[in-house]
């Protein structure tokens, strides 16, 4: 069953992966896409496969990493023998909330380990993802994976997730389904999957360019995403991509000289796009 279960996780990403395409893509990899996906669903076991159809139509998110003995998805506790069966992964668990597969993480994988919400505090817009310690206005590399290393480590030193070394990893492998550069200079490199708090977003600036499958990207957003606010990530990748549509938005961040200059911009030019 450990096979169905990483055909299931790959499915998962895969289609995310689409969702993402529709709405920041020109289509032009949608073909591709959609076969990759017929692929992995005729790998599925006719049980499974029809599993799988029935959570479809309610979500595409499918599958729920268990986290800390919880869904990570509806937050459910998962009881402690359905718990052990998760991680002998001999046969499919659901949920018994949301009624989503559920897998166990890996040890090693990254997760998000800050403790910056404050009640009395409430965080709006950009600042609800980011910081401004989470911003590096010169990001000297040339490489995507030189770019996702520094912002990853950056992350990680200022203690907003555990293990870059594994963030990164996942994040090139996300790079090798399709490539998250988009046109206007900007790329998008993202982790699903990053359990133990929410999403958290670093943003890098390259003013030399960075060659990112093809495109010269000069402005990198890494983002680290719980499963459950994957749908929610699109509407955030959506209005950070509305802000910098805007030249001077653009021209702004390419001129912040440190990092709270660099907060500042971005903090402005979101804030009637990132809510």
């Amino acid at each position: 069953m450990k096979s169905q279960l990483n055909n299931l996780q790959q499915l998962q990403e895969l289609v995310l992966t689409r969702d993402e395409h529709h709405q920041t893509g020109d289509g032009s990899h949608l073909d591709s896409l959609n076969d990759a996906i017929a692929a992995l669903q005729d790998k599925l076991e006719p049980q499974v496969a029809g599993l799988y159809s029935r959570l479809y139509k309610k979500s595409h998110i499918v599958m729920a990493a268990m986290s800390n003995g919880c869904c990570s998805v509806c937050g459910m506790q998962v009881p402690i023998a359905q718990s052990q069966q998760v991680r002998l992964a001999k046969h499919l668990v659901t949920c018994s909330s949301c009624g989503r597969i559920l897998f166990a993480s890996e040890a090693d994988a990254a997760h998000n380990v800050s403790d910056r919400y404050d009640r009395d505090d409430p965080k709006t817009g950009i600042s609800r993802f980011s910081a401004e310690e989470l911003m590096l206005a010169d990001l000297d590399a040339d490489t995507t994976e030189g770019a996702i290393t520094a912002l990853a480590k950056l992350m990680e030193d200022n203690k907003f997730i555990s293990n870059a070394d594994s963030l990164v990893t996942a994040a090139m492998n996300r790079e090798g389904v399709l490539s998250t550069a988009i046109g206007g200079s900007l790329a998008f490199p993202h982790v699903r999957g990053v359990e133990g708090g929410g999403l958290t977003l670093a943003m890098g600036v390259s003013r030399k360019g960075i060659d990112w499958g093809g495109e010269k990207v000069h402005v990198v957003f890494l983002s680290a995403i719980p499963v459950a606010v994957s749908a929610f990530y699109l509407r955030l990748m959506s209005g950070i991509i509305q802000s910098f549509s805007k030249k001077d938005n653009l021209d702004a961040v390419l001129a912040a000289k440190d990092s709270a200059s660099l907060w500042k911009t971005l903090v402005k030019a979101t804030r009637h796009t990132v809510k």
